[in-house]
């Protein structure tokens, strides 16, 4: 699994082995290795010690993620320095995301950059942060972003409406995937996380990261296409190609236009749903 295609991220704090032990068993796409705000500050060097013998484990069905400490901290130096001599790990997910200092860890590392934004300055310079060398994909934290506006973390709160389109756009416009959607922290609230996943998919973002393993699947089926969705694609990509195929640049499906965007759209629809029953 690959950060571009993965749908289903599951934080855990990286000092907990129990709690390591069920995310490396769970059904995440990638498992997220938290050694920020998951870790007291008394704990960080245990937390990387405990890492690096989990790193050595036989891995989980999914990929590996680790979040560091943000770059502007004193942990944040041996962080990155655990990580370029990890082989397991597939990512790094650097905390409040600044465009100036995001090529650095990921060349520290070697690995592909999750940037995860969660500051107003970190919104407002998304397009730069997505641009950046290494940057494989946004997330937004939607509890630090929320915290610093003064704003309750809420489904309709128009300021999170807003970050979301910022950082979608910046995604397309880098030609990253969509981006991840932050936590949903109420685990007992099923309805809750799928609504927020059902309206941060409508705002173009393609993951969820999760915090418990029990949100796993409602966030994945909310994120799949439909059957009617999956069942339309096919019929436009089919359509599409006969079309190319004759010259043609658009044909009609359904009584509707379509055009090659519109197709390439569907050929990204099929294609993910082929990775997931293959």
């Amino acid at each position: 699994m690959t950060v571009a295609a993965a749908r289903t991220f599951l934080f855990v704090p990286a000092d907990r082995p129990r709690r390591l032990e069920k995310a490396w068993a769970s059904a995440a796409d990638f498992v997220i290795a938290d050694l920020e705000d998951a870790v007291a500050p008394g704990a960080k060097a245990a937390a990387r010690a405990t890492l690096r013998e989990w790193a050595d484990r036989p891995r989980p069905a999914g990929g590996i993620c680790v979040r560091v400490n943000a770059l502007d901290t004193p942990e944040a130096a041996a962080d990155l320095e655990l990580l370029g001599g990890a082989a397991a790990v597939d990512a790094v997910m650097v905390p409040k995301a600044a465009a100036a200092t995001l090529a650095a860890a990921a060349a520290a590392t070697g690995l592909p950059a999750i940037a995860l934004v969660e500051t107003a300055a970190g919104v407002l310079d998304a397009a730069a942060i997505a641009a950046t060398p290494g940057v494989a994909r946004l997330m937004i934290g939607t509890v630090d972003l929320t915290a610093e506006l003064g704003v309750e973390l809420a489904l309709d709160a128009p300021l999170l409406s807003q970050a979301r389109a910022a950082i979608a756009l910046a995604s397309a416009a880098a030609g990253l995937p969509g981006p991840i959607d932050g936590v949903w922290i109420d685990v007992a609230d099923s309805d809750g996380l799928r609504a927020e996943t059902r309206l941060a998919r409508a705002a173009g973002f393609a993951a969820k990261a999760c915090i418990h393993p029990d949100q796993l699947a409602p966030v994945a089926a909310e994120l799949a296409p439909s059957a009617a969705e999956l069942e339309r694609a096919r019929r436009i990509v089919a359509a599409g190609d006969a079309a190319l195929a004759a010259g043609d640049g658009a044909v009609a499906v359904d009584g509707r236009m379509v055009d090659r965007p519109v197709i390439e759209r569907a050929r990204r629809i099929v294609a993910a749903a082929g990775e997931e029953s293959g």
